[in-house]
This record gives structure tokens, sequence and C-alpha cells, in this order.
């Protein structure tokens, strides 16, 4: 009596630590497509904001059309790239994106009137603000993949995550090496 007692309570311990095994995997992948989904809202609003900053320096700055048309494609390369939802691919067409940004930047500094024009201070200002909050989107993703993928790896949890199908997710990485380099400041 007393040995299936025994059983019957390390059956009972080890059924209740694979429920909260199973329940905080579940909690994690959910705080992960949460963190994707915050860094999917900066994107969009980041989206919708370098039409208006194409806008204001076009009207500027007519004859850099091919800027103008880089920073196009390369927005809908990022929007398509979004909509696929792949970490790897939506962080490549970013880092391309911010590249063609930062030339749209570098043509403003040619033209004095645009630089010194309210709207285009506020827009500047706006994607700036978007740049930060994606950047703690990003941020705040990888801690819950970080969490995900640990607790997906490590025994005994790895019984459980493997039994559901728990997979590893991919980090929001940069892809450019040139953006890890240290910048070089001349006078």
């Amino acid at each position: 009596m007393e040995t299936t007692t025994i059983i019957i309570i390390i059956v009972v311990l080890i059924v209740l630590w694979a429920i909260i095994s199973y329940n905080r995997l579940i909690s994690l992948r959910n705080r992960t497509k949460e963190a994707w989904a915050d860094i999917d809202v900066q994107l969009k609003r980041r989206y919708d904001l370098i039409p208006n900053l194409i806008e204001t320096v076009k009207g500027y700055a007519a004859h850099e059309k091919e800027v103008f048309d880089n920073v196009t494609k390369a927005r809908a390369k990022a929007i398509s790239a979004e909509e696929e939802g792949d970490p790897k691919k939506v962080a490549e067409a970013e880092n391309q994106l911010r590249g063609t940004l930062k030339s749209l930047f570098a043509v403003s500094e040619n033209y004095p009137d645009l630089k010194a024009s309210e709207n285009f201070k506020e827009l500047q200002r706006e994607l700036r603000d978007t740049e930060d909050k994606i950047q703690a989107a990003r941020r705040f993703y990888n801690r819950n993949v970080r969490d995900l993928n640990t607790k997906t790896e490590v025994f005994p949890a790895s019984i459980i995550a493997r039994s559901f199908n728990f997979k590893k997710q991919d980090f929001f990485e940069i892809e450019d090496e040139r953006e890890r380099e240290n910048v070089k400041v001349e006078f």
C-alpha cells in the first residue's frame, strides 16, 4: 500500500511538472509572438512615414529621383518581407531600407531650406522616434526568443518541448556587417 502511494505521488508530481513546463512554453511562445507584433506595429508606422518624408524632400530636390526610387523600392521590399514574417528576411530588408533612408537624409543636407522646414523637421523627429521604438521592440523580441529557445533546449523541459513540437525561433539580427563597425568621425 505504501509503495503504491509513493508511485502515485511520483506520477502526480511528474504530471504536474509536465503541465507547468507546457504552460511555461506556451507563455514564452505567446510573448514572442506579442513581441513580433510590436515590431510589426512600429515597422508599419515607419512605412507610413516614409512616403510623407519623400514627398517633402521631393519638393526641394526634384532632380534626386534615383534616391527617391531607391527608398521606395527598399520600402516595398521591407513591407513584402514583413508580410512573410521571417525575421531573417525582415532584418535584411530593414537594413537595406535603413541605408536608403541615410542617403535620403544626406540629400537633405544639400538643401538648407528643406532642413529648416518645420514639416521636414517633424517628419525627421517622428522617424527618429519610430527608429528608437523599433530598436526597443527588437530587443524585447530577442529577449523573448532567447527565453523561449533556452526553455526548449534545456533538460528536462526539452522533453516537453519536443513532445509538443515547440521550435527554436530566429533572432532579429543585423545582417549587414558594416553596421557593426565603429563609426569614423572626421573633422
